[in-house]
């Protein structure tokens, strides 16, 4: 297994208007309503568990993205951090420990720090770190026809048998997502060579670009 493997959700106050649009332009990107990761050591150990909310100084939460993860904007403001001091704790780890970042539906989370790291004035760590979405790596596992990727719920009731409680907090989520993941290393599904087929995720251009479809545009409420 690599070194370090940090493990990431998030939860948006909605989803993006157009994956191509620059970190910059306004209303083209939502807001980190609640961000956790877990960062595991060499050898599997957890090294550090963080959960936080940001306060909504700046953002409101659709109706939509309200009614899947139930995070209101009453209790944000009564449990939320400014969004500077928690990107500054998630900046320090991945610039400290360089790890392999793991999520499920994880270029959502990518695109998403990296908007709150711009909008925090602080540089993007996640530039040239290694990704694994396990997500797109269900692929494997479904059946012509059928949907094209499992959802973390069903991810998990696969691998474990049982179903996975508490979805759609950040933390549940990234927590489910290391077990998943660590499972699949240890059934074999999952190697160093698997780590290195799926392709690196990018930040959008600094420019615009024109709109194409998003690969995980299906993928609405499972974010």
């Amino acid at each position: 297994m690599p070194g370090y493997t940090l493990f990431v959700d998030t939860e948006t106050s909605g989803m993006p208007t157009n994956w191509q649009r620059p970190y910059a332009e306004p209303g083209a990107w939502p807001h980190i309503a609640q961000v956790a990761w877990l960062l595991y050591g060499p050898e599997g150990e957890l090294i550090k568990r963080e959960n936080h909310y940001v306060r909504p100084s700046d953002y409101d939460i659709s109706p939509a993205s309200g009614r899947v993860h139930g995070l209101t904007l009453a209790f944000l403001q009564e449990h939320g951090e400014p969004r500077r001091a928690v990107m500054q704790r998630l900046h320090d780890d991945l610039v400290r420990y360089q790890p392999l970042l793991v999520g499920h539906f994880l270029a959502l989370d990518f695109h998403m720090l990296g908007v709150s790291f711009h909008r925090s004035e602080l540089p993007n760590p996640l530039v040239g770190l290694p990704t694994f979405c396990t997500m797109r790596f269900t692929e494997r596992f479904m059946q012509p026809m059928r949907q094209q990727y499992l959802r973390l719920a069903d991810l998990y009731h696969r691998q474990f048998g049982r179903p996975m409680l508490n979805q759609h907090d950040a933390l549940a989520d990234a927590e489910a997502t290391a077990q998943c993941y660590f499972e699949l290393w240890r059934k074999g599904d999952i190697d160093a060579q698997t780590l290195a087929d799926q392709p690196q995720l990018l930040p959008p251009p600094a420019t615009a670009t024109a709109e194409r479809p998003p690969f995980w545009q299906f993928w609405r409420q499972s974010a």
